[in-house]
């Protein structure tokens, strides 16, 4: 059943703004506000549950918005809305006429499961930018890295803007999050190598061995790991620059990083 919705009063159109805007709410409800087909075919691709589905019959058609959900495993509720409510709701210039609400899923650490004996791992230290962090999960899928931590968050990771920045990588990868003491126990519990991305007694980050379960930590751009990374790290990696400045943004680090990685990991015989 496809309800219409004409009115920005409708109270789901009002919960839509509330779900867009404010992590509070997005954290009460367990649920999320999401934008395109792209990414909702990702979220359910990725074991999402989608709740409701909002779209605008002169930019998408109902079969399209059918077609796109079909392989939901869940009832998902479908309202139609007009031109006036989508523009208000959605942030694309070039939009795709599609938008909805999803559960969220649990981050802890303590439902993260590897599958694998040895691990690529890709962890980041209190990454606040939703740019920098939806770079981050691009990086983290393109690698097809087996986790992405995230250490002490802050930001919400469901917030359109990561959504909207990972283009739907946040969907693509698996995430955890917990205290940087919490991350630093749950690797060395694991015998996971550590290695931090930081000038402080670093060695080329092409010198060493990744072979082995590997967690490569990238700290802020501006004050890079904290000391409890630094003290707990099996070596710290530095990428040797030719500039004038000593930094570089945070995801090509990370890039540059975990390829090494993989391409040490593919070539081995």
């Amino acid at each position: 059943m496809h309800t219409q919705i004409t009115s920005h009063q409708n109270p789901k159109i009002k919960r839509l703004h509330l779900l867009k805007e404010k992590s509070r709410v997005r954290k009460k409800e367990n649920r999320f506000f999401i934008e395109g087909k792209r990414e909702i075919i990702l979220a359910i691709s990725g074991g999402y549950r989608l709740e409701q589905i909002y779209y605008c019959a002169s930019i998408i058609s109902k079969e399209e918005v059918l077609r796109i959900t079909e392989t939901s495993n869940n009832q998902i509720e479908f309202f139609e809305v007009t031109s006036d409510i989508y523009q208000k709701l959605s942030h694309r210039s070039t939009t795709e006429g599609v938008l909805g609400i999803a559960f969220s899923k649990e981050t802890s650490l303590n439902n993260l499961d590897l599958h694998t004996n040895n691990p690529l791992i890709l962890v980041a230290e209190s990454p606040e930018k939703p740019g920098n962090i939806g770079a981050l999960l691009r990086t983290a899928d393109a690698a097809k890295v087996d986790a992405f931590l995230i250490a002490n968050p802050k930001t919400d990771i469901y917030n359109p803007n990561i959504i909207r920045s990972s283009v739907g990588c946040v969907f693509t990868n698996k995430i955890a999050s917990g205290t940087t003491e919490e991350i630093i126990r749950f690797l060395k519990e694991r015998k996971i190598n550590i290695y931090g991305a930081a000038l402080q007694s670093s060695e080329n980050y092409y010198t060493q061995d990744y072979n082995k379960p590997t967690a490569i930590v990238v700290g802020t751009e501006d004050k890079g790991l904290t000391d409890e990374w630094l003290k707990n790290t099996t070596q710290n990696i530095k990428i040797p620059m030719s500039g004038v400045i000593d930094s570089m943004n945070v995801s090509v680090a990370a890039g540059i990083l975990i390829f090494e990685a993989k391409r040490q990991r593919d070539f081995v015989v």
